[in-house]
């Protein structure tokens, strides 16, 4: 029997769609980071981009935007003066808080370190 032969396409295992559907969102390139930031404490977005080194402003807008589309993070307007913006993980969005540790964990122990921060 070839190994052709004993791959039945009925007995292939797919990817869990909870799990497909979390790496669409949190996989992508600064998504995490993010979070990990308004796991800690609601943060204005200046504080978030020079807590995340080699984001762009660009970038920040658009990744806080799906997260807020995903229903993740609350943006809040402080009307000053001078007007500032702020965002907040959602109850659904602070429920990542022990995925995220467990990940970092996970991290720490099991990927190497590629140098300073």
């Amino acid at each position: 029997m070839t190994v052709e032969q004993s791959h039945d396409a009925g007995t292939c295992k797919r990817v869990d769609k909870g799990i497909t559907r979390v790496f669409q969102l949190l996989g992508k390139r600064w998504t995490g980071p993010i979070v990990a930031v308004l796991v800690e404490q609601p943060a204005h977005f200046t504080d978030l981009r020079r807590a995340i080194p080699g984001i762009s402003e660009r970038m920040l807008s658009d990744r806080l935007t799906e997260l807020g589309t995903a229903g993740l993070v609350v943006r809040e307007v402080d009307e000053g003066p001078p007007l500032r913006v702020s965002y907040r993980l959602t109850e659904s969005g602070a429920a990542l808080e022990p995925a995220l540790k467990e990940l970092g964990d996970w991290a720490e122990k099991h990927l190497p370190d590629s140098g300073p921060c």
